[in-house]
């Protein structure tokens, strides 16, 4: 992740540098240093990730050796200034090149190229310019294979004694005396919390190692149907509360998708509409066409967002101010960094914003289905 990040600011420094073909001073500790493109194109070349470079146009300004290698391009045939698909006839890479000016985040397909087992990563740079970022899938499968067995490992070690321990919480609660009830239901919610918190952080786990391309798993369905069965999960908290759901029912929102994920996204946006929601107030959700997409806005009437909210929102524990929420649930802290993967792996997005009238709004963009 910390490799990834570090290659995505290089990429948006070269890429601003390089095109543009500006100079930029960088503050050191004591003095100026400039970086300029020649000092940085010596360091691409020397990279052991190949680099493309994409002008807007999707020709190829840039390339370097080792994206050569890769892609077995001939070291004597000159590509740059010709259009990628003249050059390579790669669809899942091409197909993702082109879409990505609709994601929020970096881009990642996987494809054999004669037998090599490659993975690419596209980001969008300035003025529609894009960096392909290209590298062997053997190290790479081995680091995840790794990644996923010890994953698998502390989940399995995690669970079991958690299980033991609600069931030792449970029969503790019968046993008790009266003035230490209290003690043993406290026991309980956090053992509950620490349950909750490892589910995620494996579901989480299992997101950001599937590919946005797999819809193996994707069925006919409708973001209405998602609605009513995610806020039917919730409504027993929602009538405690007296907050009611008033759906826009005049578009229904048919597309494919991973039904359990996308319930999974639907359920986390409601829930934290809810848990921000004033008594007697309603969540307000609407399902309408936005060119090839579904928007899905849910709406609460809650204090909204801070400043500090519209940064942070979507990283891993964050939990907005205690103080705006009017629920005392609280949860994993993974629930939005879920949602957004979720969108992200059914080539989608998750915006939030204030609205006009007051209240958070969170909207869900996902693909329509074209037969739909």
């Amino acid at each position: 992740m910390l490799i990834s990040a570090a290659l995505g600011f290089a990429a948006g420094i070269g890429i601003t540098l390089l095109l543009q073909r500006r100079r930029r001073a960088l503050v050191s500790k004591d003095r100026f240093i400039v970086l300029n493109a020649p000092q940085l194109l010596a360091w691409i070349d020397a990279a052991t990730q190949g680099w493309i470079i994409l002008a807007p146009d999707h020709s190829i300004a840039y390339i370097n050796d080792r994206a050569e290698r890769l892609l077995h391009i001939p070291s004597n045939r000159l590509v740059r200034g010709m259009k990628f698909r003249d050059v390579l006839d790669i669809p899942a890479l091409e197909e993702l090149i082109f879409s990505n000016r609709y994601q929020l985040r970096p881009q990642r397909c996987e494809w054999d190229q004669q037998g090599t087992p490659l993975e690419a990563v596209v980001l969008l740079g300035i003025d529609e310019c894009r960096l392909v970022l290209i590298q062997s899938r053997h190290s790479l499968e081995a680091q995840q294979q790794q990644q996923e067995r010890w994953v698998s490992d502390v989940a399995h070690e995690l669970k079991t004694p958690l299980t033991a321990l609600m069931l030792v919480s449970d029969r503790l609660e019968l046993a008790v005396k009266e003035e230490d009830t209290a003690l043993v239901q406290r026991l309980q919610k956090e053992l509950r919390r620490l349950q909750l918190l490892v589910e995620d952080l494996l579901e989480l786990s299992r997101l950001e190692n599937s590919l946005p391309q797999d819809d193996s798993d994707h069925v006919p369905l409708t973001l209405k149907d998602l609605v009513d069965s995610a806020w039917g999960s919730i409504g027993p908290i929602a009538e405690e509360r007296r907050v009611t759901l008033q759906l826009d029912r005049s578009e229904c929102g048919p597309l494919r998708g991973d039904r359990r994920r996308l319930h999974r996204a639907v359920l986390n946006l409601l829930d934290n509409a809810l848990r921000y929601s004033p008594e007697d107030s309603s969540v307000d959700v609407s399902v309408r066409q936005n060119g090839g997409w579904w928007l899905l806005s849910i709406r609460d009437h809650g204090p909204g967002f801070s400043e500090i909210d519209f940064t942070r929102m979507f990283q891993r524990f964050y939990r907005g101010d205690p103080s705006r929420a009017r629920s005392k649930r609280s949860g994993s802290g993974l629930g939005l960094a879920i949602v957004q993967q979720i969108a992200v792996n059914h080539g989608g997005r998750i915006e939030a914003q204030n609205h006009p009238l007051g209240g958070a709004c969170m909207e869900l963009l996902l693909p329509r289905d074209p037969l739909g």
